[in-house]
């Protein structure tokens, strides 16, 4: 079954799901979908293909041809993997859900993101606790086509992985990684776009966050999105904005150098 994955292992008191990584390899049962499966992946990605033309980057369309995912079929990785390897040589690794931090961002330095293979039930159409296949796949994997963008998330984690063990870093480029991969606008000549995979994969929240009067909608700014808390259970009170992926492959050593002041803070604390 699709959500065969995900129920063979348990999680921890952070929500994690516990198994070695390194020494597990998870394949998606694509045989194994139901009928109800390719139903909830159609009704999704219907529903939210309709409302992205001139919401969301164009990169992201270039992307969704590219990878080839059809309206009416869970998506095969094994064939979405060919195409990925032929643009930037990124994979997807294939999890039950939410990883430890430590492992999670040793994939991606190696150029492996993560998702799951199991879907949302019918009734859960409008809302889930826990990201889904919709989410990662759909939300995140058009945009593994664009070099920048994934060379930002591969350097990122190479950063993560040597302030592994402080928390307060990891906490900082938590923030860093919600307000661009996951809840992230864009600049382009057409207008205000969407790119986060978070606001990608939510029909409700692609609106309020580039229409709506309620939130901010600020510069990208490094500095401050490592100091800015985040919510998980509300729409957004503030986005940052970015004018192109080079961007934010390029804010790097403003990264770094900000990153080395939240260590040596942690440090003086203790």
């Amino acid at each position: 079954m699709g959500n065969e994955p995900k129920n063979l292992y348990q999680q921890d008191s952070n929500g994690y799901y516990i198994y070695d990584v390194a020494q597990t390899h998870l394949e998606q049962n694509y045989n194994d979908y139901t009928e109800d499966d390719h139903k909830v992946w159609q009704i999704l990605f219907e529903r939210q293909i309709k409302n992205l033309p001139n919401k969301v980057t164009k990169e992201y369309l270039k992307g969704i041809d590219i990878v080839g995912f059809e309206n009416d079929k869970v998506p095969n990785l094994k064939k979405v993997n060919q195409f990925l390897a032929a643009t930037t040589g990124w994979e997807i690794h294939v999890v039950p859900g939410l990883i430890p931090v430590k492992e999670f961002f040793e994939l991606m330095q190696n150029k492996k993101f993560c998702a799951t293979t199991w879907l949302r039930t019918l009734e859960q159409l409008d809302y889930l606790e826990e990201p889904d296949m919709f989410h990662d796949v759909f939300g995140h994997v058009p945009l593994l086509t664009n070099q920048p963008l994934c060379d930002f998330v591969q350097d990122l984690s190479t950063l993560a992985l040597k302030y592994i063990d402080n928390t307060a870093v990891i906490e900082a480029i938590g923030r860093l990684y919600w307000f661009t991969i996951e809840f992230g606008l864009i600049q382009e000549r057409q207008g205000l776009r969407i790119y986060g995979a978070g606001i990608v994969s939510s029909s409700g929240e692609t609106d309020y966050s580039l229409f709506s009067t309620e939130p901010q909608r600020v510069p990208f700014n490094a500095t401050e999105i490592l100091r800015t808390p985040y919510y998980k259970d509300h729409y957004q009170n503030k986005y940052f904005v970015i004018y192109s992926f080079e961007q934010l492959y390029n804010s790097m050593s403003e990264i770094e150098e900000e990153v080395e002041k939240i260590a040596q803070e942690s440090l003086l604390a203790v």
